[in-house]
């Protein structure tokens, strides 16, 4: 019997954990601090200083959601004014994900034209919810 009730708490945890992580899965969260001896190189070469934002999205080799983020905010980045996405891999680079504090791929870090760090999402990002937290950002557009 002991076992039965071993399993059963093994799966409520593991639902819980799932649970958890999609519900975090493409969150927009604040900015973090910057690194301390700022942008790693590729990073900082990666930025359009032409465009309001830049997303800059850190992906690997292997990674099957990174394929989905490119190109969502590659769409996302030609129909919105100001808006650049440039992806960086970091397989053979780990140590610019660890400078930027990158635990999982896909990580997009949106960065205004002086470099400043404006927003991250971890996972694939929802459209409505990153045009939404990066419009304070962006050209207004004038309608007619």
């Amino acid at each position: 019997m002991t076992g039965v009730w071993v399993v059963l708490g093994t799966l409520v945890v593991a639902a819980v954990a799932g649970g958890l992580l999609k519900a975090r899965n493409g969150r927009v969260r604040a900015a973090r601090r910057a690194p301390a001896a700022g942008l790693p190189e590729p990073v900082a070469a990666a930025l359009d200083t032409g465009a309001s934002v830049t997303l800059v999205q850190i992906s690997t080799t292997f990674c099957t959601p990174c394929r989905h983020t490119r190109a969502l905010l590659g769409s996302l980045a030609e129909r919105t004014d100001g808006l650049n996405h440039v992806e960086l891999d970091v397989t053979n680079q780990p140590e610019v994900a660890q400078a930027l504090g990158v635990l999982r791929t896909p990580t997009t870090i949106a960065y205004g034209s002086d470099g400043t760090e404006l927003l991250r999402v971890g996972g694939v990002p929802k459209a409505p919810a990153l045009l939404e937290a990066l419009a304070p950002h962006l050209p207004a557009r004038v309608t007619d």
